[in-house]
């Protein structure tokens, strides 16, 4: 009745104004996003320089327990039991060295290549690198309440430069990410196949790597839902 209509100036302005307020919305919880996820590698750092912290403890102990023995024995000089607990320290010795060495050299470690079938599908692996001293553990934390079934391990084998491998597979499969803003989420749209080539093409020792995901309880679930159907 009164003619009253929105300016072109007006409308495209307004446009402009929601997707500067989306922007800032996502960039808002992009940053969220990054700091729960430095919060976590801090916690996995933590629990790492525990670890080490705890294994050094340990290891320190039982050789002074067995350098005891050792002075013992031979102050009765029984030079056969002596000999053995010399050999028992050599042990101790370079599993000390192995954990000093582990401590201050932040690029070693365990690289991992899993999967889960079940979450993801058949396409999606996890490409990533722990410098736990049982690297399983990290594993299962990932496969905990968060996702429904357990992953499975393609690939998980211990080198002096495991951060440069990693790094070299994330930038092989930069183009195949799942997650393009939060690259701290190491999944990637690629095969075991693939990037077990991606490895031997890179001269990358390995002792075993298994490219058929077993997926047990997911496969054993489908059979039970097929059964009750």
């Amino acid at each position: 009745m009164i003619r009253l209509a929105i300016t072109p100036e007006y409308h495209g302005l307004r446009i402009r104004e929601l997707e500067l307020a989306a922007r800032h919305l996502a960039a808002v919880q992009a940053a969220k996003e990054a700091e729960r996820e430095e919060k976590a590698r801090l916690r996995e750092e933590k629990r790492v320089e525990d670890e080490l912290r705890r294994a050094r403890e340990k290891l320190d102990k039982e050789r002074e327990h067995y350098a005891n023995a050792l002075a013992a024995l031979q102050a009765r000089g029984d030079e056969a039991g002596a000999a053995e607990l010399q050999a028992k320290l050599a042990e101790i010795d370079k599993s000390i060295a192995d954990v000093d060495y582990r401590a201050a050299n932040v690029r070693a470690g365990y690289v991992y290549v899993i999967s889960n079938v079940g979450a993801f599908g058949p396409d999606v692996v996890k490409i990533g690198m722990t410098r736990r001293l049982e690297p399983m553990d990290r594993v299962r934390e990932l496969g905990d309440a968060s996702v429904p079934f357990t992953f499975d391990v393609h690939a998980l084998f211990f080198s002096e430069d495991a951060f440069g491998i990693e790094t070299m597979l994330h930038r092989h499969f930069a183009d195949q990410r799942v997650n393009r803003i939060n690259t701290r989420r190491e999944f990637f749209y690629a095969t075991p196949e693939q990037v077990l080539e991606v490895l031997r093409e890179h001269k990358v020792a390995l002792v075993e790597y298994t490219t058929e995901a077993a997926a047990e309880e997911f496969r054993a679930s489908r059979e039970l839902a097929a059964a009750g159907a």
